[in-house]
């Protein structure tokens, strides 16, 4: 960061300059005064620093362009503010100073603006402020719109009189906000001041946009597009330190027995009565040490709204896996489990029995073409080639182990079992569930400059999964024995959380529903995982989720940018709108299929589960 020491007529010109030449400035100034300002942003937001006013200044320094005026030197501040307005100004048309204070303890903001002149964006301001109470229940605060020439806090010295605004092309607005995230001795709710930061500055940006687009020639696109472009690099820090905590175990891996195969041979020898304890690998990390490592991280100190939400969000995930693999094979890990994939409720249930009553176990037929581990491996490849005529970096791996009970992607690597074997409907559409979508998503996610979008955001399996699932509709291979399995995972997640045991589990899913033995010990072997694992529950209402956003008009291949969940659409919406995120560098094969497009019009216009099948 640049360090200007004085405000003179040199320094002044020198901030102009660097803003003619890179579009952008960043530099600290003085009476610990700061500037930030990035390009195409026709407006500043100001604050002025102040004693006793804890927790305002952290309402400005988010913003892609503001500025702090330090506690000496004012009237130089006001020659830099009039220099940027002059310059600026002439650059978009106009150029709106917009000034920040905290008023005295009431119940009111009161927008101080030129209404006659901007009536558009003040209205938006004042709509946006009065939803707050729909938000954040007991503060009963409303907006008033004063329209005077003194736009500054009562008291202070104009930043710019209202000829030089005219002058300089400038148009200045203040707000001044009642300070409830203080209380009566003036501490700061430190919780409380995020929550309402993110909703203040959200409000503002679309006052802001509202100006831009109606006043300036900018050009910016959304309010979404308001946020910083250049990230602090304490974000990419904490970014990395949260993938590297996650890097440092394998969580699927770790929960799942080691010795599967010794279980299952021994229940169907016993009748399918007796069940061997769970074996579990042995940690490769001290839960302990992890967790204090997980919040040494100072994510409260993240001022950008979007990236202090997914850091919290993943840290937390984080928190809960490491407690749950500390508490493998007792009742606190099923407790846990539930908690982690957000329980299950009943319009789920009806889903899978739907599911299950209207799709009927088919047999294997005995001419049937099967491909075993070998030969989808070969399958696997081949996707591979396809990658890597899309992106020359593209690299990944094909394992096959005898020491793992089922298919997995781990780090964008393909893990599968030595013994598996499926008919070529099913390897078809098995390739795009494990390649076409999470190998592919992870690679994508490894393009962009968040780790985390290669390894997940917090609760992204779901969408994950659904986004699997879907492929294989759209690639003609989601058979009915395929979804009655997804659907009885979602049986045996209900019955487990009522209280099923093994035995009870595979009996109900055999005999009441249907499935094969083999069928049933998969599904229930994986649910009784740790103590009882809810994981597999995420298929199917991924699917469901994301047949929900597609019959609600929202995007498909947006979805594929890396590893995100569908709550964090309008996040990576707003991260790649201020070009922090990139596009997805790969796309699915099966995205170029003739019928895609009618596939996933059929999914918009209400086809019923049950009727994905091939």
């Amino acid at each position: 960061m640049l360090n200007i020491s004085e405000l003179s007529e040199k320094s002044i010109k020198q901030i102009l300059t660097i803003l003619e030449e890179d579009g952008k400035i960043s530099a600290s100034l003085p009476g610990a005064g700061l500037i930030h300002i990035e390009d195409n942003l026709p407006y500043l937001v100001v604050y002025r620093k102040r004693e006793d006013d804890p927790g305002t200044e952290r309402i400005v320094i988010s913003e892609a362009s503001y500025l702090l005026i330090g506690n000496k030197f004012f009237e130089a501040y006001q020659r830099l503010i009039y220099a940027l307005a002059d310059k600026l100004s002439s650059d978009f048309k106009s150029y709106m100073i917009f000034e920040i204070y905290t008023g005295d303890p009431n119940n009111c903001f009161t927008i101080k603006a030129p209404a006659q002149k901007l009536p558009s964006s003040v209205k938006v301001l004042e709509k946006e402020l009065n939803n707050i109470n729909d938000t954040f229940s007991g503060l009963y605060l409303k907006a008033e719109i004063k329209d005077t020439p003194h736009r500054q806090k009562e008291g202070d010295e104009d930043i710019l009189s209202i000829d030089e605004a005219k002058k300089s092309g400038a148009v200045i607005v203040g707000l001044e906000i009642p300070p409830v995230f203080r209380n009566e001795n003036n501490e700061v709710y430190p919780v409380f001041l995020r929550q309402f930061k993110d909703y203040l500055i959200t409000s503002i940006h679309k006052a802001l946009f509202d100006y831009v687009r109606v006043q300036t020639t900018s050009g910016v696109g959304s309010y979404l597009a308001l946020g910083r472009k250049h990230l602090k690099e304490k974000v990419f820090e904490i970014d990395k330190a949260l993938a590297k905590i996650e890097r440092s175990y394998q969580f699927l891996w770790l929960v799942s027995p080691a010795n599967i195969q010794d279980i299952k041979q021994n229940f169907f020898e016993s009748n399918y009565e007796k069940v061997l304890d769970y074996h579990y690998r042995l940690l490769p990390i001290d839960p302990d040490l992890l967790k204090r490592e997980l919040y040494n991280l100072k994510v409260e100190e993240i001022d950008d709204p979007a990236m202090s939400h997914i850091f919290r969000e993943k840290r937390e995930e984080l928190d809960q896996q490491i407690t749950m693999l500390s508490e493998r094979g007792t009742p606190n890990f099923f407790y846990n489990s539930i908690r982690l994939y957000k329980g299950l409720d009943s319009n789920l249930s009806q889903e899978a029995g739907q599911i299950l009553r209207e799709v009927d176990e088919v047999a294997e037929e005995d001419n049937a073409e099967f491909i075993d581990a070998k030969g989808f491996s070969s399958l696997a490849r081949r996707e591979f080639d396809y990658f890597a005529e899309q992106d020359e970096n593209f690299k990944s791996k094909v394992h096959i182990r005898k020491d793992v009970n089922i298919m997995m992607v781990n780090k964008g690597e393909l893990y599968i079992p030595a013994d598996y074997r499926m008919n070529k409907t099913e390897a078809t559409a098995l390739i795009q569930h494990e390649v076409g979508t999470h190998v592919l998503t992870y690679y994508n996610g490894t393009r962009q400059p968040l780790e985390l979008l290669s390894s997940g955001l917090a609760d992204y399996d779901p969408l994950q999964e659904g986004l699997a699932v879907m492929s294989e509709f759209l690639v003609d291979g989601l058979t009915g024995n395929r979804l009655r399995t997804l659907a009885g995972r979602v049986i045996a997640g209900s019955a487990l959380m009522e209280g099923a045991e093994f035995p009870q589990l595979f009996r109900l899913l055999k005999m009441d529903y249907g499935f094969t033995a083999e069928r049933a010990f998969n599904i229930t072997s994986r649910i009784m995982q740790g103590g009882g694992f809810l994981k597999d529950i995420i298929y199917l209402k991924g699917l469901v989720q994301l047949r929900d956003h597609l019959q609600n008009g929202g995007d498909y291949e947006p979805l594929l940018a890396g590893k995100f969940g569908l709550k964090h659409t309008k996040i990576i919406e707003e991260l790649t709108e201020r070009k922090v995120l990139k596009t997805s560098a790969l796309r699915p094969s099966y995205l170029l299929t003739e019928n895609v497009t009618n596939k996933l019009n059929l999914i918009r216009e209400g086809l019923p589960l049950s009727q994905m099948i091939t």
